[in-house]
Formats: structure tokens, sequence, C-alpha cells
């Protein structure tokens, strides 16, 4: 896992924690698991799916009753993320505060990571 020590990778507003509790319960699940994948206009998409099963090969961040679950391929990408869920006139969401972001396409629907800083 990458991170800082005693530091979880991700955290959640109280509203993302909420929903996703809500919806572990609902369905019986064990956790929401985000990754990334190739894909958008801006060349990433976030990925997020309900799961049965821990991956062990997983990061886990549990808060207030909410378990996420990092995809190891989306660990790197997704340190220091706010997730927040979103309710308005037009739609509830997910929305996610990434510094790792460098730009988003117009819709917000995929991102552009950072290139790391060469050594």
């Amino acid at each position: 896992m990458f991170g800082i020590p005693g530091k979880p990778a991700v955290t959640l507003t109280p509203a993302a924690a909420r929903q996703i509790t809500r919806l572990m319960a609902r369905d019986g699940k064990q956790g929401l698991r985000i990754g990334v994948k190739k894909g958008g206009c801006a060349g990433m998409e976030y990925t997020m799916d309900y799961v049965s099963e821990v991956n062990p090969l997983d990061a886990i961040v549990e808060q207030d009753g909410a378990r996420v679950l990092i995809a190891p391929m989306a660990q790197m990408f997704l340190i220091g993320t706010e997730i927040d869920y979103e309710n308005t006139l037009l739609e509830s969401a997910f929305r996610f505060r990434n510094p790792n972001v460098a730009e988003s396409c117009g819709c917000g629907e995929s991102i552009k990571f950072k290139d790391a800083p060469a050594a």
C-alpha cells in the first residue's frame, strides 16, 4: 500500500460515509471498491463497485461504518483524496477531491493525473 503511515489513503465526508454505509447494508456488500481505468476524454476514469469479497491486495479504509477498498493499481493515484456525496436538483453523485489530478474534462467524468516528478 502506498501512503503515509498512520493516515488513511482517502477520507470520506460524513455524507459519503452515510451513503456508502447505507448501500453496503441495503445490498449486503462488504464495501465499495474504488479503482481507475483508462478512458474518457481526459484519459482516465474512476471505477466504483460494491463488492461481496475483499481482495487481500486492496487497501482498506474504514470510517464511520463505511468501508472503502482501494484496488491495488489505483492506490498511488488516490492518496490524499477526499470523497464526498452530493445531492442536487439534477443528480446525486460521489465527488472526488483528488490532489493528484492535473485536469478533468468538462463533464467531470474523466481525469488526467499529474506526471510523476523526474528522479
